[in-house]
């Protein structure tokens, strides 16, 4: 799979980076901390997730403000900052209505979107997420100091080499994590943001709180939580599935708070939600041809239509009088609206609507 990297800007003027993988119809996942579009990719703690979300859909999941290829020089961390990065970046990718994925920090994130804009979210997947942060669920004295601790270990030690601090975040995040994995998280700190930035985004999450509008989600909701999750409790979980209206929860066995190929919950976490989103796929596979055909320019048509016939790109250049960069182009395009990942796939998809069937006099 190749994915493509683009931008958009936020209503601040932040530019943020997105991604897109995938054809079909569209899964969209909120920004949670520790992203960086371009590297998680190449990464073992996420990439088999989302090269596995990506197989029947067309996944869509950017870098949040401060963090990968977003800007990093930003001044404002807050929920409602979030939610407008999250809508600029369904805008620029063209989705009119989606599931809409909140994994961790992203959980509230998609919810507060969800409540805000419920004819543009069809379905809600939270994972590992909660309603309320840290400093909202009444935390003791020693839990407060622990957290304080947190906060100065990142911002003396985040993304070292160093293993005393990168244990305390790995074992965290995945204390069942391989050796390897534990690498590659450490190198995710250092690529992800800066400590400066790392510390203002745990003090902006752990002041979230959807509480409030958790029970005003009126879109079909699925909850999963891996019961010993050492990053965020088993029972924040259960909390925002009971406050949110005939949420299903489902409990995954392990420890991870990020789900690992290697273990039973990333297969029934994978299960769980291609079941739930089932109805959408079929739904948005009837309907996704016409309108994605409908967004072409005229000049794309042309193009499509003799691509569908099967000429390559330096006769259609010549067909059409214009360069081959400029078909390369076009055919980007191409790709990019109508869902395809290849010329193939573009064909098929072009001659299943009507296009390029007729071929006589273009051989």
């Amino acid at each position: 799979m190749q994915q493509q990297i683009r931008f958009c800007k936020a209503a601040d003027g932040v530019r943020l980076a997105y991604a897109t993988v995938g054809s079909g119809p569209p899964l969209v996942k909120a920004a949670n901390w520790l992203s960086h579009v371009e590297y998680d990719w190449r990464t073992p703690v996420w990439r088999p997730l989302y090269e596995r979300l990506a197989r029947k859909r067309r996944f869509v999941r950017y870098d949040e403000r401060g963090c990968g290829l977003s800007d990093r020089d930003v001044d404002e961390f807050s929920l409602d900052a979030w939610v407008r990065d999250l809508e600029a970046v369904v805008d620029a990718a063209g989705l009119q209505r989606f599931p809409l994925l909140g994994i961790s920090q992203g959980g509230p994130i998609a919810i507060a979107y969800a409540v805000r804009h419920p004819e543009r979210v069809s379905r809600l997947v939270l994972h590992g997420t909660y309603s309320r942060g840290h400093l909202k669920r009444n935390p003791t004295p020693a839990q407060i100091l622990e957290r304080q601790v947190l906060l100065d270990i990142a911002l003396v030690g985040w993304g070292r080499e160093t293993p005393a601090f990168r244990q305390v975040f790995s074992s965290l995040f995945f204390p069942d994590g391989s050796a390897e994995q534990i690498r590659w998280f450490s190198d995710l700190q250092r690529e992800s943001t800066s400590p400066e930035n790392a510390v203002r985004m745990m003090r902006a999450f752990w002041d979230l709180d959807v509480s409030d509008i958790a029970p005003t989600v009126r879109v079909p909701t699925l909850v999963m939580h891996v019961r010993d999750d050492a990053r965020v409790p088993f029972e924040e979980g259960r909390r925002l599935a009971a406050l949110i209206p005939d949420a299903r929860f489902v409990p995954l066995e392990g420890r991870n708070h990020l789900l690992l190929e290697t273990e039973p919950a990333f297969g029934q976490f994978l299960t769980e939600v291609d079941a739930f989103l089932a109805p959408d796929d079929e739904s948005a596979s009837r309907s996704a041809t016409p309108a994605a055909f409908a967004e072409l320019t005229d000049r794309e048509a042309e193009v499509l239509e003799l691509l569908a016939r099967g000429l390559g790109n330096s006769r259609i250049a010549e067909r059409l009088r214009i360069s081959e960069k400029t078909v390369r182009n076009h055919v980007t395009n191409i790709f990019w609206k109508i869902g395809a990942t290849s010329r193939a796939e573009a064909i098929v998809r072009a001659r299943e609507a009507g296009i390029g069937v007729d071929t006589s006099g273009v051989a």
